[in-house]
């Protein structure tokens, strides 16, 4: 029974992870496509808007492909010289996507006051065509990672990219409507600053997360006081200290403590059930250094 538990596990991790490689191809493939279109046709019509959006979407690009490129490396088994193996690689790329994201936020806040202060005629029309094509294909994108964006911060950096890109197109296709019937150019540009501003505010707790686990801080889906007591609920366990929580990659967790038993307990069901109740809180690689009642710790 466990063994066949274990290929069903198996079976459908491996699902899962074709599944999210599938949407990172589609999301790249799409994307390249739609921004070589975009940037031809803002060229042809001299149209800052298109070939800004173009250039947004080469931001996401990037972005995919770096999400990618962890999503890979983090599979690669670890060896001598790098015991945990490459997983950590998954946590930098989140953060380098947050400030890839925030490199664009500033180009557009900068674009979009330019475009106030100086006006440009552009064809509205065209501009909202376009710009609706690429709702489309960012939103379909974008669908493909929202199942999975609450458990990677990877995936959730993609999610948030192509969701950014399709508020952008959305942006665009307004300005392009309102532009074409009221020829107030300044819309574009006021339009580009609220859209650069609900980025900014979705990037936010990417970076924050990003940051807190490069410093190797608790995660955000690990509530350390719960996990603190439910430890300590255990009839064999007298007190547990030196609980250290961290991120080996951005989906799996690891913890460190040191548990004071009382003598008659048997460590290893201890600690069978301790690893097994720490599965349940997101962690997932657990070291128990075990001590016993009125054992004096060294480092408490």
């Amino acid at each position: 029974m466990e063994a066949h538990n274990h290929s069903h596990d198996h079976s459908h991790n491996h699902n899962a992870i074709k599944k999210i490689n599938t949407a990172f191809i589609v999301g790249i493939v799409l994307n390249f496509l739609f921004l070589t279109i975009e940037f031809i046709v803002g060229w042809i019509n001299n149209s800052a808007a298109l070939i800004s959006d173009a250039g947004h979407n080469l931001s996401d690009v990037v972005s995919l492909l770096l999400a990618l490129f962890a999503f890979k490396i983090a599979k690669v088994k670890p060896n001598e010289r790098y015991t945990y193996g490459y997983k950590k690689t998954t946590i930098l790329v989140s953060l380098l996507n947050a400030f890839i994201l925030l490199i664009v936020i500033v180009g557009i806040f900068w674009e979009s006051i330019e475009k106030m202060r100086h006006p440009q005629p552009v064809m509205g029309t065209t501009i909202a065509w376009v710009a609706a094509i690429g709702i489309l294909i960012n939103g379909v994108t974008a669908f493909l990672f929202f199942r999975d964006k609450d458990k990677d911060l990877n995936i959730k950096g993609a999610y948030l990219h192509l969701l950014a890109d399709a508020l952008v197109s959305l942006g665009v296709v307004i300005a392009g409507v309102l532009i074409n019937y009221t020829s107030w150019y300044i819309l574009d540009g006021i339009i580009g600053i609220v859209i650069a501003l609900v980025i900014l505010f979705s990037t936010w707790s990417l970076l924050k997360d990003s940051i807190r686990l490069v410093l190797d801080g608790v995660p955000a889906n690990v509530d350390i006081q719960k996990v603190r007591e439910m430890i300590t609920q255990d009839a064999d366990v007298v007190e547990v200290h030196h609980v250290h929580v961290w991120a080996m990659s951005t989906t799996e967790n690891a913890i460190t403590a040191h548990l004071v038993i009382k003598p008659e307990s048997c460590v290893g069901e201890l600690k069978h059930r301790i690893k097994h109740e720490l599965e349940h809180f997101n962690i997932q690689h657990a070291t128990l250094e075990i001590e016993n009642e009125g054992e004096a710790c060294a480092d408490h």
